[in-house]
């Protein structure tokens, strides 16, 4: 008799989803989430609410995400990767140096001085120091991560004759620091209430391209 069980237990194994890794039930438990962090804030939302809103017991909840901070944070970051894509994109698809980091600041500057990305700075910045690992993953898949393929990005244009970099990693940094110039940290510390406009954004990527070009372009050599 076990030994025809083993078949269909084998079966069931198979089908069934790794606790904490069903996609659906991640995705339902972010959109309660958002539904709640929208309606009532990060500081006021509680687990037992988002557990609710996203009609989960909250034993479900907490296999997913061990606290709020982290669930604050896979929102972030679902809603960054939309964002990232265009701007990683831009990269890709533009054959213009000029025109390629342009498109990749100005899509840079809109993520980062945008309310829910800023939000996030915030709150993980607020943690960081006693929930250093959450710090860290924020920074290593953001961050990092967008001057990580910036960085290879400029690795082939160096190789392609156009830029003169002896470092590329340090080179990608200083790019996006400089494309944030005058714009993020006025946000991130809520001393100006509403994005940068257009124009703003424009003036202050392009003096930032114009300045990397300076510096890296061959044609300044």
């Amino acid at each position: 008799m076990s030994a025809m069980l083993e078949p269909r237990a084998r079966a069931i194994s198979r089908n069934r989803r790794v606790a904490g890794m069903d996609p659906d039930k991640r995705h339902q438990i972010l959109e309660g989430a958002n539904a709640v962090f929208a309606a009532r804030g990060f500081d006021a939302a509680s687990m037992n609410d988002i557990a609710a809103a996203a009609n989960v017991s909250k034993g479900t909840l907490y296999v997913y995400f061990e606290d709020k901070e982290h669930l604050f944070v896979a929102l972030i970051e679902r809603e960054r990767e939309k964002q990232k894509q265009g701007m990683y994109a831009a990269l890709a698809d533009e054959p213009s140096l000029t025109l390629a980091l342009t498109n990749f600041g100005t899509g840079l500057v809109r993520l980062l001085t945008g309310p829910f990305a800023l939000s996030a700075h915030r709150i993980v910045l607020g943690v960081a120091e006693r929930m250093p690992d959450l710090g860290r993953e924020f920074y290593e898949r953001g961050p990092m991560q967008g001057a990580q393929h910036l960085a290879a990005f400029l690795e082939q244009r160096v190789a392609a004759g156009e830029l003169a970099i002896g470092d590329v990693a340090l080179a990608a940094a200083q790019f996006v620091d400089l494309c944030q110039s005058t714009l993020m940290r006025p946000r991130l510390f809520n001393a100006v209430r509403t994005p940068p406009g257009e124009d703003e954004v424009a003036h202050v990527v392009g003096e930032a391209v114009a300045t990397f070009m300076a510096r890296y372009g061959k044609a300044a050599r």
